[in-house]
């Protein structure tokens, strides 16, 4: 795969490293921050019910049906880089 990278210049480093998959080490939180939002898993939120998800739906025709799940995991990743990080929320 890298002799293959270094035969086409032209694709970008972030892409490359993105290909080669996460690392297999992950990090898994009860509790997350991002852009002034707070997210609790279930496991940790067992006093209140700020545990869950909701994803203003958008759809190709009038119906806009959104999506709300309870939080279950939220698992880092690691792109064989500091800068690519991605965090997935494993809700039900």
């Amino acid at each position: 795969m890298y002799q293959v990278y270094k035969l086409e210049r032209n694709a970008s480093v972030t892409l490359f490293i993105l290909s080669l998959g996460p690392e297999r080490k992950v990090k898994c939180y009860n509790e997350y921050f991002a852009n002034g939002y707070v997210f609790h898993t279930e496991e940790y939120e067992l006093s209140t019910y700020n545990n869950g998800v909701c994803v203003k739906g958008s759809t190709s025709n009038e119906f806009k049906i959104d999506y709300y799940e309870k939080l279950k995991e939220i698992i880092e990743l690691h792109y064989h880089s500091e800068q690519n990080i991605v965090f997935l929320f494993k809700c039900y």
